[in-house]
């Protein structure tokens, strides 16, 4: 049913697969929908993926019958289900709203009947700094809708109305259920992972979950969330290899259809320091609603951290952004112990509150003031919970200049097809922080690297 008669199914479930050969993944999700009516529903769920995640496989399974998915252009794979909806026949759609938001719809589940809707997607995984990550996410941040018009867009079950700059705006603004309501996991999720890392391994670590690790060899793991875990924050996995001052490779094989398929990794060895070169630092952070509670307490933490490290020879300056945007400085200052001090003062009393107007910050700290004997970097805190994607990575496109952009996610959930976009239209790199502890870590890393470019 729709409108008034709709309700929320909070008990879905999900089992995550996930087989690690080198650096690429092969992931397969189940999702089992129940119905505890006593009348006839439709399921629909939105729910995150990897935002390089390329899904090649759908089918769904009904008592002991199986029907695969198949592949068609968005408009006619939606037709097709809408005919099979109203012709009171079982069927299954996944569509992509964004590179990592997906909806998936399951028509006729009939009454106290479980559906489960299985998915498969390749992704290739990150390396940096000596060490492979990771990441499935579980939940999905609400997102700041900008625009003054309401248009008619694309239909949706979400809070937010279609607007003039976000016309699905109705599709990605499912509503968030707050796992303090329940006693029970709010949307219970399972994860295995098994890795074969191809190289030996110096660690495995989970930052956010308690997992079982089980070692197999010198390069294979199989990992594990212990118990049944509600989906409330990203996953995330890190191995690194045993360090070695020499290039290491590893050559995977895989069998398809009567063919043998290859894979050969190689991994470069560790860098050298190199001579740190003067640069002007833009600090953009996040001050909006959606980074109350901790991800404030995160960015502020790490946005000191960043001033403190500043070298004489460097200058700088910081913006905030909710719903407008604020630079503590005309313009960029030399980093002198009274202008950082001035800055940690600023950076404290930051609160989190209004808006997510990005494209004001953007505008501000993309100015077009390069100088030719400094490296003009611009480093932006935020959980990037926007629905204007496309329209700011236009901005950052044709206003980036000489500058470099580098985005740190803050938060337990956030927007990595925003983050990772922007930093690759930005030409820099993209580090995520999912707590206050690992912020001094993590942040040092990224300005060890900022300070003494390798490439």
């Amino acid at each position: 049913k729709d409108g008034a008669d709709s309700f929320e199914g909070l008990r879905q479930s999900t089992d995550v697969t996930i087989r690690v050969s080198g650096m690429v993944a092969r992931a397969t999700v189940r999702q089992t929908f129940r119905n505890p009516q006593d009348e006839w529903f439709e399921g629909v769920y939105i729910f995150p993926l990897p935002e390089n995640a390329a899904v090649d496989h759908l089918k769904m399974r009904i008592g002991h019958r199986e029907v695969q998915g198949m592949i068609k252009e968005k408009a006619e794979a939606k037709a097709a289900y809408e005919q099979a909806k109203a012709g009171g026949r079982r069927a299954a759609l996944l569509e992509q709203e964004r590179p990592n938001l997906f909806t998936s719809s399951v028509a006729n589940v009939g009454p106290r009947e479980e559906v489960t809707v299985e998915l498969e997607y390749q992704q290739t995984l990150r390396y940096d700094n000596g060490r492979y990550s990771l990441r499935f996410p579980t939940a999905i941040t609400p997102r700041y809708i900008p625009g003054n018009v309401q248009v008619a867009g694309l239909a949706g079950t979400g809070w937010a109305a279609n607007s003039d700059v976000v016309s699905d705006a109705a599709r990605i603004s499912p509503p968030v259920a707050h796992p303090r309501r329940l006693a029970e996991p709010l949307n219970p999720i399972r994860i295995n992972v098994t890795l074969d890392a191809g190289v030996p391994l110096a660690a495995v670590d989970s930052p956010y979950h308690r997992v079982r690790v089980k070692e197999i060899d010198a390069q294979r793991r199989e990992i594990e969330l212990e118990g049944e875990s509600a989906a409330t924050r990203d996953f995330e996995l890190v191995w690194t290899p045993v360090a070695s001052k020499q290039a290491q490779a590893a050559f995977f094989t895989e069998q398809k259809d009567g063919k043998t398929y290859g894979l050969l990794m190689v991994m470069p060895p560790a860098a050298a320091a190199m001579r740190a070169l003067p640069r002007e630092v833009i600090y953009v952070i996040d001050t909006s609603g959606s980074m109350e509670g901790t991800s404030i307490v995160q960015a502020r933490e790490a946005l000191q951290l960043a001033v403190e490290r500043l070298s004489a020879a460097d200058s700088f300056n910081v913006i905030e952004f909710n719903s407008t945007a604020k630079a503590l400085f005309a313009g960029a200052q030399p980093a002198s112990r009274q202008n950082v001090n001035t800055a940690v003062r600023w950076v404290q009393q930051l609160r989190a509150r209004g808006g997510t107007e990005m494209a004001l910050a953007l505008n501000l700290a993309l100015n077009g003031k390069e100088s030719p004997d400094r490296v003009r970097q611009v480093i932006f805190l935020t959980d990037g919970a926007v629905g204007n994607e496309e329209q700011l990575f236009k901005l950052i496109a044709d206003k980036l200049g000489d500058s470099r952009l580098f985005t740190a996610g803050i938060g337990s959930a956030p927007n990595s097809h925003f983050m990772n976009k922007a930093a690759q239209t930005g030409r820099g790199t993209f580090t995520y922080i999912g707590k206050v502890e690992e912020v001094r870590e993590k942040m040092s890393t990224l300005f060890a690297k900022l300070e003494s470019p390798v490439l």
